[in-house]
């Protein structure tokens, strides 16, 4: 068999069936369209006069770095060997090859020292006439990384074209290379024009399903063979699977930081940043801050407002999210035994350009406290609950004519740790009524923490609120607010008051009204399937249980207050489920009447149904006979399921009375039958 007959069998084994029928049509072959590919190239063989059973000697496909080495430097040598007794009658042509297939592969490699050998295999093979053609590697491939080599030129260069046979023909044909060597090059760089298509309709594939001819170095000799690496693209088993892109994700270079999908060396898109879910809020978790800040902190102080994922932000501006709000991370909060609610005061960093907050540096004070002495503060939960045994005094001596905390003083008293329900039907002036509770606490109680909680108020009633306290503070959200917010800026106000109950304070919070709140939550929480009379959910009432269960006087020291009003009679069922669910649960009661409030008798208290559960704990004894004869008379005035009579004469004493001791004394010295 002549190297000819060897170089035509490979140029068309690396031709595809409609370029083969192409050939045999114009040589005259006719019903070779059912013929296979093997025996179609033999029959073309067989018409174009050359042996049709003849077989050009083919690359073993290469499966280990070894055998891939190897088989490229020994096809080299080879063929090579067949090149110089073949050029001497194709001297013409060599030429050409030479120079074509050198500045394709100088394309590919990137080599200087390759520039000027191709200088050298001109000269010699055109003004010489040694007949040796020089070996001849692919022409260079669009997406390709060019690399540099050093040294060795020569070998790399045959190795080069080994590798891109072995490596193109597994892709293209998955038959193997059909040689090696020099023949290889000069093949490869003959037929790779047609090929052009079959790569370009590959490439969509190649980029979304797996390695392809963009995707890596491997397969197309450039990067295979330099720096003395040999067959690199073989090394492995990788010649099936795109070289060296497959085999640095199999490498431990995946998809991070190495030359597989995110840092490779193809086309390949990177892999997108870390998505961080947002939470209920819009908020979400940010990174941790990488390295040490070096710039000027920014001081801060604010309410840590947890999240159940163990992160949170700290509220600059009160108790809703805000623009100037900063970043807590979970190591952070676990680190300094961080819960929800605690003011602290610290240092933050600016914002970096993927962050939305700035992060919290450092933690200076929790509470007023330091970090270490923070963390031996007990847990609200473990503290022990006791009955009210000390009154919040609301009568105001030097105004006498507040008559709004007198007569709560006497007939429904208000004690430290008290869980308190103004129970009122609309229009019958429980606003008034919380702002001389709020006046009376502040005047009379300036120990106390006062918090005064508006849910789905109306704006101007919060202004109002607002402009009337005086030490505490207001936090509102108002009814054209979500229900989410009305519910998340509850819970921050009462995880603050556990906070300040923890460090042994007295906490009192108002709140308008329990009603509205357990309606947002209603609204807010997940439906659970089961619907209570009136279309209230059957969890949807625990989060506001909770809230109002949160007051209590405690053994340890400290209490929270919690009055809270309820509405009734509005013509909703689903008010009046609330009610009853809330009745039983507080261990006082003021009520209200409308029939007072329309005949104008204000503070509409119906004096018969308000009281004060284990009253006894908040009076002396003396006094406590004496507020059970009134109770007697009063009771005895409602004898017609009227409230009014009762009211109005007890209006009328404590206005002729500058003092409730005055006017008790007055019923003490009374006969036993009046008042």
């Amino acid at each position: 068999m002549s190297a000819k007959q060897g170089i035509e069998r490979s140029m068309l084994d690396g031709k595809d069936r409609e370029e083969l029928h192409s050939i045999a049509g114009a040589i005259g072959l006719k019903g070779v369209t059912r013929l296979k590919k093997a025996d179609l190239v033999a029959a073309i063989l067989s018409a174009a006069g050359g042996d049709g059973d003849a077989k050009a000697p083919k690359a073993p496909r290469a499966t280990k770095a070894s055998a891939g080495k190897s088989t490229g430097n020994d096809g080299a040598g080879k063929e090579a060997s067949d090149k110089s007794d073949s050029g001497k009658t194709s001297a013409s042509a060599a030429p050409r090859k030479a120079i074509r297939s050198k500045r394709a592969s100088e394309l590919e490699a990137g080599s200087i020292e390759s520039l000027a050998a191709e200088q050298d295999a001109i000269a010699s093979s055109a003004g010489l006439g040694t007949g040796a053609d020089p070996e001849i590697a692919p022409r260079p491939r669009r997406n390709s990384t060019p690399t540099s080599s050093a040294t060795n030129n020569e070998p790399q260069t045959s190795g080069a074209s080994g590798g891109t046979e072995s490596g193109s023909e597994s892709r293209s044909n998955n038959q193997g290379g059909t040689g090696s060597g020099s023949e290889d090059g000069d093949e490869q760089g003959s037929y790779s024009d047609a090929n052009r298509t079959r790569r370009r309709r590959r490439r969509g594939r190649d980029r979304v399903g797996g390695p392809g001819e963009e995707g890596g170095q491997g397969g197309q000799g450039g990067q295979s063979n330099q720096g003395g690496q040999g067959s690199q693209s073989n090394q492995g088993g990788q010649s099936n699977q795109g070289g060296q892109s497959n085999q640095g994700r199999q490498g431990g270079q995946g998809r991070q930081g190495g030359q597989g999908r995110q840092g490779g060396q193809g086309g390949q898109r990177p892999e997108r940043g870390n998505s961080r879910g947002y939470d209920r809020g819009g908020e979400r978790e940010q990174a941790e801050p990488r390295g040490e800040f070096t710039g000027e902190p920014i001081e801060i102080a604010g309410l840590l407002d947890l999240r159940d994922e163990g992160y949170g932000f700290l509220r600059a501006t009160g108790y809703l999210p805000g623009r100037n709000d900063s970043y807590v991370s979970a190591t952070q909060v676990r680190r300094f035994s961080l819960r929800k609610g605690d003011y602290i005061k610290g240092a933050t960093r600016p914002a970096a350009s993927n962050e939305k907050y700035p992060a919290l540096l450092r933690v200076d004070e929790i509470n007023g406290m330091s970090p270490e002495d923070a963390k031996e503060r007990p847990r609200f939960e473990d503290l022990t609950p006791l009955f009210p045994d000390e009154r919040l005094t609301l009568e105001i001596k030097d105004e006498p004519t507040l008559l709004t905390g007198r007569i709560i003083d006497l007939l429904s008293p208000i004690g430290k740790g008290q869980r308190g329900l103004v129970v009122s039907p609309p229009k019958a002036g429980k606003t008034t009524i919380l702002k001389q509770l709020v006046y009376s606490i502040e005047r009379n109680n300036p120990e106390v923490h006062l918090m005064v909680l508006l849910v789905d108020e109306r704006p101007e009633e919060v202004t109002d609120m607002k402009r009337h306290v005086l030490r505490g503070e207001v936090i509102a959200s108002t009814f054209d607010r979500p229900s989410d917010e009305h519910t998340h800026v509850a819970e921050v106000a009462i995880e603050r008051a556990k906070r300040l109950v923890e460090l042994g304070k007295d906490v009192v919070i108002v709140l308008d009204g329990i009603t509205r709140l357990a309606r947002a939550y209603n609204l807010a929480a997940p439906a659970s399937g089961r619907v209570l009379s009136g279309g209230v959910d059957s969890t949807a009432l625990y989060p506001p249980k909770r809230f109002f269960g949160a007051a209590r006087n405690v053994e340890e020291g400290g209490s929270l207050t919690i009055i809270a009003t309820a509405l009734i009679e509005t013509g909703s069922r689903m008010d009046e489920v609330i009610f009853e669910e809330f009745k039983g649960t507080g261990n006082m009661e003021l009520r209200l009447d409308r029939k007072l409030a329309e005949r104008r008798l204000y503070p509409a208290i119906d004096v018969n149904a308000s009281s004060t559960r284990h009253e006894e704990l908040l009076f002396e004894r003396d006094q406590l006979n004496q507020v059970w004869k009134l109770r007697r008379v009063l009771n005895a005035l409602a004898g017609d399921g009227s409230a009014a009579p009762g009211l109005e004469l007890l209006l009328d004493k404590l206005r002729s009375t500058k003092s409730n001791d005055g006017f008790l004394a007055d019923i003490a010295n009374a006969p036993s039958g009046g008042g």
